[in-house]
C-alpha cells in the first residue's frame, strides 16, 4: 500500500465535487468509524458491569486549583479579569467587529463568501464560539457586543456602576424566570439559519444581528440587571450549559470567607461595580450555567476572595449542577438541534425535503416542507428520550416521579451534544475559514467575483491541520462525549435506584440512548457534508 493510499484511508479526501458542481466536505473515514464503535463497546461494557466506587453526589467537594497558583504567569492570568482595561479592550474589539458586520452586510456585496458579515459571523464566530467554551468556558458572554452596546445605549456606560440610567428596572415576571424564552429563540434561530438560509445572505445576517441587539436593548430598558442574558439569549444559554463541561470556573478561593460574609458585594455590587448581572451569590455558586464571566464579583469582593480555577472537565454535569425542568428540556432540545444541523448539510436531507415539497405542493424556499422536516427531526430524539425515561423508571423500580427522572438524567444529553457540536464545527472552521483574511482586506467585497470550485478546492488543500489530524480529533470527541454521558448515567442514575436493587443493569435503557445518539452522530460525521456557504 502506498503512502497516498494509506493517507486516504485514515484521513479521507480533501473535498468532493457533487454532480451539481458544489463542494462537499469528506466524511470521516471508515477506519475511524470502526475505532469509535470499538471504543463505545468497551466503555459500554465497563459502564454496565464494573461497579461504581461512589454513588453519592458530592457537589460541595473542593477540587482543582486557582489559576493564580500556576508557576511563573499564574499571577498575571489570575488578575486579568480584575483589571478594568482588559475587559474594556475585549469589549471594544468585539463591538467594533459587530458594527463592521452590520455595515458590510447592509452596504457590501451580496456574495456570502466575499462579504465580511457572513464570513465572520458564520465561518469564524459561530463555528469558533463553541470551540472556545472548551478552553475559556463562558468568557464570550463577558465581551458580548450585544450586551456592551446595549449597556452603552440604555445605561450610558460599559464600565463602572451605571446610576442613574434609563432602565425601568422591573423584575422579570415569575412565569418567565426560566430558560424557556431562550429555548424558543434557539429553535427560531436554527429555523432562520437553516430554513430561511440567512447564512448565505449578508443583508439577512446583518438584520438578524440588529434584531438580537434590539431585543437585548429592550430587555435592558425594561427589566433589572441583565434579564436577557439569563433568560432569553439563545447563544448565552447554549454557552452556559456547555460551560458545565469546561475545565475552568470563577469561584471563591476560601468558602469560609463567603460563609461569614454579611454584605454580599458579589451579589449587590458596590459604589463602583455593578451587581451580579444574573443574580448569583459566590458563596452558593456551584455551576457555570448562568455565570457570564463578567468578573463583577471578583472586582467588588472586599476580601479578594474570587478567582479563576482549573478543575476536572465535566465536574458540574457529574456532581454540582442541579436538575430543573426547563433546563432539562433545553439540554435535550440542544442535543436534537446539534444533530439537526448535521442532517441539513447532507444530500439525503435535500432529497427528502424536495420529495415532501412535491407532495405538499410547496414551492419557493420550501419553508413549509423544511418546517415539517425540522419538527420531525426534533420530535424523534425527544420521543426516544421520553420512552427511555419511562423504561428506566420501570426497570429501576424507582419511587421518583417521571419528571424527576427526566430532569436528573437529562445531563447525559449535554456531553453528547457538546462533543458532536465541537466535531461538526471544527470541520467547518478548519475547512471553510482558509483564506478568510481576504475579506478583512476587502470587507465589502468590492469588485469581487464568486469563489469558484477550483478556488475552494485549493483553499481546502491549505488546511492548518492534516485531514488525518482532523479525523482523529473528531473521533476522539465522539468517544469522550460517550464516556462522559456514561459517567453521568452511572453517577446520577444510581441516585434514582432503590437501595435494595442498585445494579447498573437497571440503567441499561439510558446506556442504550447514549449508544444510539453516538451512533447517529458518527453516521453524520461519516457522510459527505455540504459547505456552509
Amino acid at each position: 500500500m502506498t503512502a497516498a493510499e494509506w493517507n486516504l484511508i485514515i484521513g479521507g479526501d480533501i473535498c468532493r465535487v457533487t454532480p451539481q458542481g458544489t463542494l462537499e466536505h469528506p466524511g470521516l473515514p471508515v477506519i475511524w468509524g470502526v475505532a469509535v464503535c470499538v471504543a463505545v463497546t468497551i466503555v459500554t461494557a465497563w459502564g454496565l458491569y464494573i461497579p461504581s466506587g461512589s454513588n453519592s453526589i458530592t457537589a460541595n467537594r473542593k477540587s482543582g486549583f486557582t489559576v493564580s497558583a500556576i508557576p511563573f504567569f499564574g499571577g498575571f492570568l489570575g488578575s486579568l479579569w480584575i483589571k478594568p482595561w482588559v475587559l474594556l479592550s475585549f469589549k471594544t474589539a468585539t463591538s467594533v467587529l459587530f458594527l463592521m458586520v452590520i455595515w458590510t452586510g447592509l452596504a457590501g456585496t451580496p456574495l456570502p463568501s466575499r462579504n465580511l458579515a457572513t464570513v465572520l459571523t458564520w465561518n469564524l464566530w459561530w463555528s469558533g464560539i463553541i470551540i472556545s467554551v472548551l478552553f475559556v468556558g463562558s468568557a464570550w458572554c463577558a465581551v458580548c457586543p450585544w450586551d456592551s452596546l446595549g449597556n452603552l445605549m440604555v445605561r450610558l456606560r460599559v464600565w463602572r456602576r451605571s446610576l442613574p440610567h434609563f432602565s425601568l428596572n422591573f423584575r422579570v415576571p415569575k412565569n418567565f424566570r426560566n430558560v424557556w424564552p431562550a429555548l424558543v429563540l434557539l429553535v427560531g434561530l436554527t429555523w432562520l439559519e437553516l430554513g430561511v438560509g440567512i447564512t448565505s445572505s449578508p443583508y439577512a445576517t446583518s438584520m438578524l444581528a440588529l434584531g438580537i441587539l434590539l431585543l437585548a436593548i429592550i430587555f435592558l430598558g425594561v427589566f433589572e440587571r441583565k434579564a436577557f442574558c439569563r433568560h432569553a439569549c439563545p447563544v448565552g444559554r447554549t454557552i452556559g450549559f456547555y460551560a458545565q463541561l469546561a475545565p475552568v470556573e470563577l469561584r471563591a478561593k476560601d468558602m469560609e470567607i463567603c460563609t461569614s460574609c454579611t454584605t454580599l458585594e458579589c451579589y449587590h455590587g458596590n459604589a463602583n461595580v455593578d451587581p451580579c448581572p444574573t443574580h448569583l451569590v459566590m458563596g452558593r455558586l456551584k455551576q457555570n450555567t448562568f455565570c457570564t464571566s463578567c468578573g463583577n464579583c471578583a472586582r467588588s469582593c472586599p476580601h479578594e476572595n474570587v478567582s479563576w480555577r482549573l478543575r476536572s472537565p465535566g465536574k458540574e454535569t457529574l456532581e454540582g449542577a442541579r436538575p430543573h425542568w426547563d433546563e432539562a428540556w433545553f439540554m435535550l432540545v440542544l442535543l436534537t438541534l446539534t444533530g439537526f444541523h448535521g442532517i441539513t448539510m447532507l444530500e439525503f436531507w435535500e432529497n427528502r425535503i424536495r420529495q415532501l415539497a412535491r407532495y405538499l405542493g410547496d414551492s419557493g424556499q420550501l419553508i413549509w416542507s423544511f418546517s415539517i422536516g425540522m419538527g420531525v427531526a426534533i420530535a424523534i430524539p425527544v420521543a426516544l428520550y421520553l420512552c427511555v425515561v419511562a423504561l428506566t423508571r420501570w426497570s429501576t423500580g424507582s419511587s421518583f416521579s417521571f419528571r424527576m427522572i427526566f430532569t436528573r438524567l437529562s445531563f447525559a444529553a449535554l456531553p453528547l451534544a457538546f462533543t458532536y457540536h465541537l466535531a461538526h464545527n471544527l470541520s467547518h472552521l478548519l475547512r471553510e475559514s482558509v483564506g478568510s483574511g481576504s475579506v478583512f482586506v476587502n470587507p465589502l467585497g468590492v469588485d469581487a467575483l464568486p469563489l469558484s470550485v477550483n478556488e475552494r478546492h485549493l483553499q481546502m488543500l491549505e488546511m492548518t491541520v492534516t485531514p488525518f489530524a482532523l479525523a482523529a480529533i473528531q473521533a476522539v470527541m465522539l468517544v469522550l462525549g460517550f464516556i462522559f454521558s456514561v459517567l453521568v448515567v452511572r453517577r446520577r442514575g444510581m441516585q434514582l435506584v432503590p437501595e435494595g436493587s442498585r445494579t447498573l443493569m437497571t440503567l441499561s435503557p439510558m446506556f442504550g440512548f447514549a449508544i444510539l445518539m453516538t451512533a447517529f452522530h458518527l453516521w453524520l460525521l461519516m457522510q459527505p457534508m455540504n459547505m456552509r456557504m
